[in-house]
């Protein structure tokens, strides 16, 4: 009869398997974060300067006296602002609408979710049509569609108007993620216990105050997950600007000024700062988020 020898496994046979992963991740992220860093601190303005030098904040001084950087990060805040409302508030409706499981949810629910699955540069090319700002006889897309339902009066420059327009570019990237968060909305509802309710509606609570008072506070975790998730998108949208106005003054955001000031300037120093800046303004919000969540399931274990 043969005896199976026990199999030592070693200590370091998991670590060798994500060793090239470890490797991957040190040299083409936090190495390039550390290059970035590095050149954001230097005075290379082009491939050729040759009397490459350290000075330090003087780049990072340089953009805050930069109206076009000013602007830029305008742009940004006032785009942030207005896509993430948008999002909470169609995504938290449309989930609301779908929550106690309506005939034909499953419809509804792939509908909500398609644009998803559309890329932001494909959907800027077609909202560049469809946000025209031609008017009256020469008006396509939304300006034609207003003026054929007798709302002519509606008709708007979008996004070639200095004054809204990142309020028409948030349109597109609302129907792109109204649909996601309406999915994590959903989920957060369905985790709700049945019991919670029924217990409130035997207290004689009304549909109002069993939302208000029960499940909304149940939802803050998604709430909080949802605003991390759309402040990360919205602070380093690119694509979707540069799909529908490419390099327009008007729509200029960081991640568009930081491409034109590396590859039209040529200023690689400036560009650096600008991308670092662009990675503080979004570890400042998710970092805050991963020490609660690290917390919250050190406190349920």
């Amino acid at each position: 009869m043969k005896v199976k020898k026990n199999r030592v496994h070693s200590p370091w046979g998991g670590f060798f398997f994500v060793l090239p992963s470890i490797i991957a991740m040190a040299v083409f992220v936090y190495g390039m974060i550390g290059y970035t860093l590095r050149e954001s601190l230097m005075n290379r303005t082009n491939s050729y300067t040759e009397d490459v030098s350290y000075v330090g904040f003087a780049n990072y001084v340089e953009l805050w006296q930069d109206p076009e950087f000013t602007h830029a990060l305008s742009n940004l805040l006032k785009f942030t602002a207005v896509f993430m409302i948008g999002c909470l508030l169609s995504g938290l409706i449309m989930s609301l609408l779908l929550e106690k499981g309506i005939k034909g949810e499953g419809f509804f629910r792939s509908t909500y979710l398609y644009p998803m699955a559309i890329s932001f540069i494909a959907m800027g090319t077609s909202w560049r049509w469809l946000m025209d700002s031609a008017r009256d006889a020469d008006a396509t897309g939304l300006n034609y569609l207003l003026q054929q339902v007798g709302l002519g009066a509606l008709q708007s420059d979008w996004y070639t108007s200095e004054a809204g327009s990142m309020y028409a570019m948030s349109l597109p990237a609302i129907w792109q993620m109204a649909g996601y968060v309406m999915a994590l909305f959903l989920a957060g509802f369905r985790g709700i216990p049945d019991d919670l309710r029924e217990a409130a509606r035997v207290d004689g609570a009304s549909e109002f105050k069993i939302y208000r008072h029960i499940l909304f506070p149940q939802l803050s975790p998604t709430f909080l997950t949802v605003l991390i998730i759309l402040g990360h998108i919205s602070m380093k949208v690119f694509d979707l600007i540069f799909g529908i106005a490419t390099k327009s003054y008007v729509t200029k955001v960081l991640a568009i000024y930081m491409w034109q000031v590396i590859f039209d300037f040529q200023n690689y120093a400036k560009g650096a700062a600008i991308a670092i800046l662009i990675l503080l303004m979004i570890a400042v919000a998710v970092i805050p988020y991963l020490i609660y969540v690290n917390k919250t399931e050190e406190a349920n274990k």
